[in-house]
């Protein structure tokens, strides 16, 4: 069993930065692949980027308006916690941000995929 609690949510101005935080519980931290999903009021939980569980590989969306760029994925396995740092913030990143955990090395692009998944916080950027 695995508990996530996603931190560093907040209000911020177009162009600006967040760094979110997902604590994750239990001692096999470093078995899973961890990924970050966000869903905008009205809209479907999308992928936003993912990272295998020993930090070497990365996932990014590869939709319109892709995050790759601005956000970064990492994580330290030795503090069991996986960061999502967000630059050059948009109105369009606004949304509740959700850390996943998934019991492989690899990531996954789909939802489906993760057994576990934290309570969200709130990211929104005014324009």
């Amino acid at each position: 069993q695995v508990q996530l609690v996603e931190s560093g949510g907040g209000l911020v101005q177009a162009g600006g930065s967040l760094r979110l935080s997902c604590a994750a519980s239990g001692r096999t931290f470093s078995s899973y692949a961890m990924a970050w999903f966000r869903q905008a009021p009205g809209k479907e939980r999308e992928f936003v980027t993912a990272i295998s569980s020993n930090g070497g590989r990365t996932y990014y969306a590869d939709y319109a308006d892709s995050v790759k760029g601005r956000f970064t994925i990492s994580r330290d396995n030795a503090k069991n916690t996986v960061y999502l740092q967000m630059n050059r913030l948009k109105p369009e990143d606004t949304a509740v941000y959700y850390c996943a955990a998934k019991e492989s090395y690899r990531g996954s692009y789909y939802y489906t995929d993760y057994d576990y998944w934290g309570q969200g916080t709130q990211v929104t950027v005014s324009s």
